[in-house]
């Protein structure tokens, strides 16, 4: 396994990645726990205190993250039109299968409007299990580059997630404006995020 402290880094200097630099450099250059780095591994830039390697060798420590950078709601609404299309085409084509190997017509014809039940249900578990993974989002929000978290930027529990997307019948019952109440707040946040205490949020760009 490489060995962590052989890494090379970019630096943001006056807003212009620099380097590569080793962690001696940084060193030397005496970078703060907010400044921005990046390793070819990684996808983005990340503050210094983000990443474990360098909090051990520079002795940073990790700082509370506060979110800046906001799904906006076409982004939020384009991976929800994808999550929406992953999780019915997977189930429409079990459904298929079933059928193939089942004679009995009125069966067959019990599973296919069954859908009308499974698709939401599969949905409302997805984005459970997904937005309180590791990934902190669904397969969409990842295509997207945006995911979820609490108001500190942290990643959300099962229990957290479950209940924001519970919260959703929420944003649905007011006609759907509980979606558009993103436009009128700062952080974007749908209704359902006021009432969890969520935000959705996308990768920081330098």
């Amino acid at each position: 396994m490489e060995s962590p402290y052989n890494k090379d880094y970019l630096l943001v200097i006056n807003g212009k990645p620099q380097g590569p630099f080793s962690l001696e450099q940084l060193k030397e250059f005496k970078i703060k726990p907010e400044d921005f780095v990046k390793t070819e591994a990684m996808d983005d830039y990340k503050e210094a205190h983000e990443i474990a390697e360098l909090r051990d060798f520079l002795g940073f420590s990790r700082q509370a993250l506060i979110p800046q950078y906001f799904g906006s709601f076409d982004q939020r609404l384009l991976a929800s039109a994808l999550d929406w299309f992953f999780v019915s085409g997977v189930c429409i084509v079990i459904a298929l299968m079933f059928s193939l190997f089942v004679n009995d017509r009125v069966l067959s014809l019990s599973v296919t409007f069954s859908l009308l039940i499974v698709i939401p249900v599969t949905n409302f578990i997805y984005h459970i299990l997904m937005e309180s993974s590791a990934k902190q989002g669904t397969y969409g929000k990842q295509i997207l580059k945006i995911k979820v978290c609490d108001l500190q930027g942290d990643r959300i529990s099962v229990v957290h997630a479950a209940g924001r997307n519970a919260a959703k019948i929420f944003s649905i019952l007011t006609l759907f404006t509980g979606y558009l109440y993103s436009f009128f707040n700062k952080q974007q946040q749908c209704l359902h995020d006021r009432i969890a205490g969520t935000l959705v949020m996308k990768d920081r760009l330098v």
